[in-house]
């Protein structure tokens, strides 16, 4: 893991960002299908905290379940991207990676 990168400093366009933060929302799972009809994946996004603001984080497939609300998450070479008018946190597919650091307790 590189330095990491407070969620304030991240900017459109950064790559190669690690960032560790709360997970503070994560919305319901969506299912994402090709033009021919065929589910392809699952998507889902998680707002991620850290004591300096808050960033759109874009969860996928095995991801979704990985991850719950109050975990605290570390991103390795995510990506920053703006997408339907909102800023937001990508893991990159290839090199980028999401560890739960800190999973809440389950009741």
């Amino acid at each position: 893991m590189g330095v990491l990168t407070r969620i304030r400093d991240l900017k459109v366009g950064m790559n190669n960002v690690d960032v560790v933060g709360r997970v503070g929302s994560k919305s319901a799972t969506m299912e994402v299908y090709s033009r021919f009809g065929n589910k392809v994946n699952r998507v889902a996004n998680a707002i991620v905290v850290d004591d300096t603001g808050s960033i759109k984080l874009i969860l996928w497939n095995e991801q979704i379940d990985c991850v719950h609300i109050g975990d605290t998450v570390q991103i390795s070479n995510g990506h920053v991207t703006f997408f339907r008018g909102d800023t937001q946190l990508n893991v990159g597919k290839r090199t980028g990676k999401l560890s739960v650091l800190k999973a809440t307790p389950k009741s």
